[in-house]
């Protein structure tokens, strides 16, 4: 029998020290708090992508009053008919796809009652954002565009303020392009364009789908886990041997 090592979990105990304990302690409650905001992002975040389902599962909409009055149209499908006109495009900058670096284009399209609707085409990396390299997707007489509706605003708090004066544009604001364009009439919602695609394949549309990545609950648990892992090692670094007491 090892009477030793008998002896020498019978002189450990736990001992905490004050300092060890308050460091150990506020970090435990950050690593904690962290876990427990993703899991509000999270709930918020299925919100999100339920809403936006549902929206995409609904009945496509005609381009007409109802988006003018505020009605809930955001992410539902829409088709649009009438004329590009394509001497009056915005380049939106820094849009990436595939690791490529490009523009999207939003060009007014004149409905029949002579107001206008943004529409996103799509995206054209950089060596055709001069419309003369892409002549063919420029669409002449009428045209119809299908695709959802989005109301402006920017993505994130990190995108930069429209210039209008400069022409540099970093999201979608009717209300500003369609005053830089003198377009009369212009909805306060805009069009972006499905994948069909275009003569000369630019500019490129993209897939409708809901497309948003949701990982909060694998960041939530990661925090969770870091937090008993201090636990652990703030438990074993005070179970102490009791000569050792007074030396932390």
């Amino acid at each position: 029998m090892n009477t030793t090592a008998g002896r020498d979990r019978a002189r450990r105990r736990f001992r905490p020290t004050l300092w060890a304990t308050v460091a150990a302690g506020m970090a435990f409650a950050i690593l904690v708090g962290l876990g427990t905001w993703q899991l509000h992002r999270l709930q918020w975040k299925e919100g999100v992508i339920a809403y936006r389902e549902a929206q995409l599962a609904a009945e496509p909409v005609a381009i007409g009053e109802h988006t003018r009055d505020g009605a809930d149209v955001a992410f539902r499908r829409a088709r649009a008919t009438g004329r590009f006109l394509h001497a009056r495009e915005f380049l939106i900058v820094s849009r990436m796809r595939k690791g490529r670096a490009g523009f999207d284009v939003v060009t007014p399209l004149r409905l029949g009652d002579g107001d206008h609707i943004l529409v996103n085409r799509g995206w054209v990396p950089l060596d055709r954002a001069d419309p003369r390299t892409r002549r063919k997707g420029g669409i002449a007489g009428e045209a119809t565009v299908t695709g959802v509706l989005r109301r402006p605003g920017k993505s994130s708090r990190w995108v930069p303020d429209n210039d209008p004066e400069k022409g540099v544009w970093y999201f979608v604001e009717p209300g500003q392009m369609g005053a830089v364009a003198s377009l009369p009439g212009v909805r306060e919602v805009f069009l972006v364009a499905d994948a069909t695609p275009n003569p000369g394949g630019f500019p490129a549309g993209r897939r409708i789908g809901v497309d948003i990545p949701n990982r909060h609950l694998e960041y939530a648990l990661t925090w969770y886990g870091l937090a008993l892992v201090l636990a652990a090692i703030y438990l074993l670094f005070h179970w102490r041997r009791e000569e050792d007491d007074g030396r932390g």
